[in-house]
């Protein structure tokens, strides 16, 4: 482990964010331990994978004080806890089990997340929020914005059960991050793009973009997610933060107050935004963290090919 690199924990690493987000933080010089009920993806990439049931607040301890792999036993002591803990850990969206039991598994498992690291002591805690809490994503039906852009002061009011987990994980977190003094910052994760799905999928974001209406036209690179992920590591003394974990840019051909004229014509613009800003804003963590992506989609997909609606 490089010299400066933190001790991290962290959950659901071999879904499809985890996977390319943990490298990121190899990258820095980072130890991770890998939480998760399947292998990690990439046998390579040399990361241990402890297989744990985060709804059982048991194991959750017990896990936030093992191994980073079976060489820690060299060390001649027991493994003291992170230096962080970023949990991804989720059902990823609705309709992959019932309703209720997403909630409750979502729910439970922050809870326990977020309460033995502030219990053992850790200062920084990183939970996976969701641009559903926007209320736009699973809402019933074709529904509007309140207003653009989507900042993390806005009255968040979705109406799924996956979305209402991640606000109770996001209360969670303001509720520890109080009680213990400690950094926990919730990251509303936009729609997830891994390297592999620029062409695949593109053409249809680019080509018929009221499609993406329910992701906001805005989206996240895995791999700036990990770059996020290293920024709140590093960022100490903010206590409880939301922030959104999107890159800079709309999907569309067209600049963006044209766009949101022509197609969301009775929501309202609440400030000047940049000629092609994302209307889920990633602004605040640009200005606190220092967040600058490298992953636009444009170095990935030429928009002069995409079919026009």
């Amino acid at each position: 482990m490089a010299t400066g690199g933190k001790r991290i924990v962290f959950t659901g690493g071999s879904g499809k964010a985890g996977r390319h987000v943990i490298p990121e933080l190899l990258k820095q010089g980072h130890q991770v331990l890998n939480l998760d009920l399947m292998e990690f993806p990439d046998p390579s990439a040399g990361v241990y994978t402890l297989k744990t049931d985060l709804t059982q607040s048991g194991q959750v301890f017990n896990a936030l004080t093992t191994h980073y792999n079976m060489s820690g036993y060299a060390l001649g002591r027991p493994e003291p806890p992170p230096d962080a803990v970023i949990h991804f850990a989720a059902y990823a969206r609705n309709m992959l089990v019932p309703d209720n039991e997403c909630f409750q598994a979502n729910v439970t498992s922050t809870y326990n997340v977020i309460e033995a690291a502030c219990k053992l002591g850790v200062r920084k805690i990183i939970i996976a929020s969701s641009e559903t809490t926007y209320g736009v994503c699973f809402s019933e039906g074709d529904t509007d914005y309140h207003s653009f852009p989507l900042e993390e002061d806005y009255d968040v009011d979705p109406m799924d059960s996956y979305a209402l987990s991640k606000l109770c994980g996001e209360r969670t977190a303001r509720t520890f991050a109080r009680r213990f003094g400690a950094d926990i910052y919730a990251l509303r994760i936009g729609n997830v793009i891994e390297p592999h799905e620029y062409e695949r999928d593109f053409p249809k974001h680019v080509g018929t973009p009221m499609s993406r209406k329910r992701n906001a036209w805005s989206y996240i690179d895995a791999r700036d997610l990990g770059q996020m992920c290293h920024l709140c590591v590093e960022k100490d003394g903010l206590g409880f933060q939301v922030f959104n974990a999107t890159n800079d840019t709309i999907t569309t051909k067209i600049p963006t107050a044209q766009f949101l004229k022509e197609n969301c014509p009775n929501t309202k613009v609440t400030r000047e935004m940049g000629e092609w800003e994302a209307p889920l804003s990633n602004k605040k963590i640009k200005d606190v963290l220092g967040f600058k992506e490298e992953h636009d989609w444009r170095k990935y997909y030429d928009p002069n090919k995409a079919p026009t609606a």
